[in-house]
């Protein structure tokens, strides 16, 4: 299975000529959907569910499927019936060829005036969890790759730190960046390394957008 970085929260996964789409948001580039065979999505927060780019990978793609929880089914559904699959926690499900499980329902905490909405993260293939915006750790498996918030508006570091070492995973890949400067991979980088608390023995990577790796 291939992964590849897109901006933000999104990334592409590929495996046996097929392609799913998690998170493309406004912070995503504008193509960052097109192409896909299955688009999930974690919750409706502009930067992980943009409309126009899910209706431009669905008109593009009449076979393409949309997975998500009710929130944001609402808004879309209509517009294409019978593509649009509405899930919730402890779901699973095949899209695309991809072996999906669903776990979390609500959004991380940004401040107690800000009301919390619902939230899910996904499991695919058994090897890699997008948690969208909460620090859910799946029970009862060690993941191979956990895409890693790193910075949002309801997160601090020592969160972030010990998020990884809940879920320990064999690497751990950097999203939802785009509101970091240029530097700041620096000071993350060095206090998620060897040099930093320390996270076990997982691999901490980050990629650019348009970076691949092979899981």
């Amino acid at each position: 299975m291939k992964l590849t970085k897109k901006g933000h929260a999104c990334v592409r996964l590929e495996k046996d000529g097929q392609t799913l789409v998690i998170d493309p948001g406004t912070f995503s580039e504008q193509d960052a959907a097109v192409a896909a065979d299955a688009i999930l999505v974690t919750h409706e927060h502009a930067d992980h569910f943009d409309e126009a780019r899910l209706r431009v990978a669905l008109e593009a793609n009449p076979e393409a499927q949309l997975w998500t929880l009710t929130s944001v089914a609402g808004q879309i559904s209509a517009a294409f019936p019978g593509r649009v699959h509405t899930v919730g926690e402890g779901d699973t499900f095949t899209a695309a060829g991809f072996e999906i499980e669903v776990h979390g329902q609500l959004h991380a905490v940004i401040h107690p005036d800000v009301p919390r909405i619902t939230n899910v993260g996904y499991v695919v293939d058994n090897t890699v969890f997008h948690p969208g915006d909460a620090l859910t750790v799946p029970p009862g498996r060690r993941l191979d790759t956990l895409l890693l918030p790193v910075h949002a508006p309801w997160n601090k570091f020592s969160e972030v730190l010990d998020y990884v070492r809940a879920v320990a995973p064999r690497r751990a890949v950097d999203i939802h960046d785009a509101l970091l400067s240029e530097v700041a991979p620096q000071v993350y980088g060095r206090m998620l390394g060897p040099q930093g608390p320390g996270i076990g023995a997982t691999e901490h990577l980050r990629l650019t957008p348009g970076e691949s790796l092979t899981l």
